[in-house]
């Protein structure tokens, strides 16, 4: 084996972990790699990272620490959960003071915070690294999330910044994102919106196909369009290209897919965290519910045969075609944009109960570039933070505020055409009405709060006495003066 000066080691030679060993290997730095099945590392030093003078395989972890500089650097690409503590675990007596811990999986937030607080406490500085872009940015640049201990940072920012995605203005998708569960919690936020886009485009794509019976190349063709313009992102991009797509006996790849879609628990998590938070994520809930749905295929076959299709056919002309298709396109920037928006509430809460002080501007051009969920009007979110950086709501930005409004015509005659015609739109629907409340100044919810005092004693307060007075009244002349304790779940 050769001496300890390797600049940084990888464990996990999945296709993303391979992907990111080439990559930091492009950028100049040598790498030591290992993976519990040996027979990986074998394939990966005599395939993909042959002739590679600077990449080393080793075949147990004794010899993989042995390979590495100090400070060690040790960057884990396996599964999120048990085997992350497991391979720390190991790891640990080969270390000392002062070497890294990089958990570059999609890691649940609170692991993040606990192993930060564990390893700490026994020198071992821990970052955990949220990491976008699938195989294509983990080998070409991906957009890099890390938090953990602050120490950290300037130990890995050089490798971390020259391989991470790079913005038009050449500013790496790559800075430190805050202390301990930070960074994970931004990707996981992340996820949760890229579940969001794509079920808005997959409800786009229904309506298409269903109800305005366009081919697939007249649908590429439209989305190639949306991509020139404001709509312009990597998942309008690659869906053009889904839409070209031929399988082997020349029909449109697509339709043999099967329906049903899956789906690791970043979304879910999203939701969780939400209602956890008591934030509104309702366009991202909608899209992890949507894809549970999509699982009950057999049932939905069944339900299809006993109630029959819902799809109501729909005849237009050629001109009333084409304006659909323009509303569809301003329904679903207008959807995009609340999908952010959420998002973005969702980071200022945690942000604050987490005292992680989360730079807006700054997560926005972590985005801009290498990620799932790079968008043209990621450009807007960072100027809208830039500007004002205390912004109570992104939709307030006077960019994103006239977006919707030029938006809402549109986006009202999609869900109506869409609902009168028996195509679900879940997620778009979600984000119109949450729309429409979040600008309402007067919400229904004082019956809520009737009906709760009513059976339960649980107090209200009065639109003509000032906020933070709780009244109760003996609705049925026999509940007393007796009332609930109040609480926030």
């Amino acid at each position: 084996m050769r001496k300890a000066d390797t600049d940084i080691g990888l464990i996990g030679l999945a296709v993303m972990g391979q992907n990111l060993a080439l990559n930091i290997n492009d950028k100049g730095y040598s790498i030591a790699v290992f993976n519990r099945t040996t027979k990986k590392t074998e394939d990966f030093i005599a395939g993909p990272a042959k002739g590679r003078e600077t990449v080393y395989g080793a075949y147990t972890l004794e010899d993989f620490v042995s390979l590495l500089s100090r400070p060690r650097k040790i960057i884990l690409m396996v599964k999120a959960g048990s085997v992350v503590d497991d391979f720390i675990n190991s790891l640990l007596p080969l270390l000392e003071e002062g070497d890294v811990i990089i958990d570059g999986g999609n890691s649940y937030f609170e692991d993040s915070i606990r192993r930060t607080k564990e390893l700490d406490a026994k020198g071992i500085l821990f970052v955990g690294t949220g990491i976008s872009g699938g195989e294509e940015g983990a080998r070409k640049g991906p957009s890099m999330m890390p938090g953990g201990n602050p120490k950290a940072w300037p130990i890995v920012k050089d490798i971390f910044q020259s391989i991470a995605a790079k913005t038009p203005d050449g500013k790496a998708c790559c800075d430190w994102v805050g202390p301990d569960g930070a960074g994970h919690f931004v990707k996981m936020v992340h996820n949760g919106i890229e579940y969001g886009d794509m079920q808005i485009i997959s409800e786009v794509y229904h309506i298409m196909k269903s109800l305005l019976g366009l081919s697939h190349e007249e649908m590429a063709d439209i989305f190639e369009q949306w991509n020139r313009g404001s709509l312009n992102s990597y998942l309008i991009e690659i869906t053009r290209d889904i839409l070209r797509y031929k399988d082997s006996d020349g029909t449109p790849l697509l339709e043999n897919i099967l329906d049903t879609a899956g789906q690791k628990g970043t979304g879910k998590w999203t939701g969780i965290e939400a209602l956890e938070h008591g934030v509104p994520v309702t366009l991202i809930v909608e899209a992890v519910f949507a894809r549970a749905l999509s699982a009950f295929k057999e049932e939905r076959v069944r339900a299809s045969e006993l109630f029959g299709e819902p799809v109501i056919p729909w005849s237009g002309s050629k001109e009333e075609k084409a304006k659909i298709v323009l509303d569809l396109g301003e329904a679903l920037l207008a959807s995009k944009i609340i999908s952010y928006a959420q998002g973005f509430m969702l980071m200022r809460e945690a942000s604050i109960s987490n005292n992680w002080s989360l730079d807006f501007a700054n997560i926005a051009t972590l985005w801009r570039a290498g990620c799932i969920i790079r968008s043209v009007f990621l450009d807007k979110i960072r100027e809208a933070y830039s500007d004002n950086p205390g912004l109570e709501n992104l939709l307030f930005a006077p960019f994103f505020k006239n977006t919707l409004l030029k938006a809402e015509s549109s986006w009202r005659r999609v869900i109506s055409l869409a609902s009168i015609h028996g195509i679900p739109v879940p997620a778009m629907s979600s984000a119109l009405s949450f729309f429409f409340a979040y600008r309402s100044s007067r919400l229904p919810a004082n019956m809520i709060q009737a009906q709760r005092d009513y059976f339960g004693a649980h107090t209200y307060e009065r639109t003509d006495k000032p906020r933070g007075q709780f009244f109760h009244t003996n609705w049925t002349g026999e509940g007393g003066a007796a009332t609930s304790g109040t609480y926030n779940a």
